[in-house]
């Protein structure tokens, strides 16, 4: 399903593959309903490269970085070389975490005897609420059916996936949430939010994951994956706190509130 359309630059993606030349190679990207990608040799790896088929194989799965998009000539360029081992494990393991989720997606649809189109439709809202769909297993798996209380799934659909999250995801951290509601009536308003929410996603501590997401205006979803309450906790009232000290420097307003805060979404 190609949910996404087309990556941006700076993304990591999924690639396999598809044609090696001598001066390049061709992929196909995953995530992205098998669109064409082109690694040149120059991206392959640092330093100079005699073959490329040294370094990549026909029908090998890549990790590389999204350096250009152009959707009128439908040309994406990737970098190899620009990906550590990190990043690369860190992506195969998302992008795995989604294949999970969309078959357990699968399951639902055909346990709840809902429609593909229906389905379609709670995906999407899985994913504009959660950031990803194996985010929305591991909220059901950790607090049940409540973790879908804001976009009002259909009872069955929600017990399904609670159920079937519960059944298949162990919670070795601990995750929390909370909300900022940004605003900025400048004419860069947009720029100045998304300035605000990187600045709140560049909060770094050993394993700590941040995840952003868009709930709808003015308020974005801030959830912390980490190893105990204590962590989690400093890193969300961090991550929070920059982003509203970040947009009220650059000329607009912020406020934070916990998961649990009594406030109109």
């Amino acid at each position: 399903m190609d949910r996404n359309n087309w990556p941006e630059s700076g993304d990591f993606v999924v690639c396999t593959v598809k044609d090696v030349t001598d001066f390049g190679a061709y992929t196909t990207l995953e995530e992205y309903d098998g669109k064409e990608g082109f690694i040149h040799i120059s991206e392959i790896k640092a330093g100079w490269v005699k073959y490329v088929r040294d370094h990549v194989r026909e029908g090998q799965k890549i990790v590389c970085k999204v350096l250009n998009v152009d959707s009128s000539r439908r040309h994406i360029d990737l970098s190899l070389k620009d990906v550590n081992e990190h990043q690369k494990r860190a992506k195969i393991q998302e992008w795995k975490n989604e294949q999970k989720a969309s078959k357990w997606l699968q399951f639902v649809e055909e346990e709840t005897n809902t429609s593909h189109e229906e389905m379609e439709k709670t995906s999407q809202k899985l994913l504009e609420h959660f950031g990803s769909l194996y985010a929305a297993f591991e909220e059901a798996a950790m607090v049940g059916v409540n973790a879908f209380n804001e976009i009002k799934l259909k009872k069955k659909i929600a017990n399904s996936i609670a159920e079937i999250a519960q059944n298949n995801i162990k919670l070795p951290f601990v995750d929390i949430a909370g909300y900022v509601d940004l605003t900025c009536n400048l004419p860069e308003g947009i720029e100045i939010i998304k300035t605000a929410l990187e600045a709140a996603n560049d909060v770094k501590e050993d394993e700590v994951r941040i995840d952003i997401s868009y709930t709808g205006a003015p308020r974005y979803r801030i959830k912390v994956i980490a190893p105990d309450y204590k962590k989690a906790e400093a890193v969300l009232k961090k991550s929070a706190e920059i982003a509203v000290d970040t947009i009220e420097q650059l000329g607009g307003k912020g406020e934070f509130h916990r998961h649990n805060d009594s406030v109109k979404a």
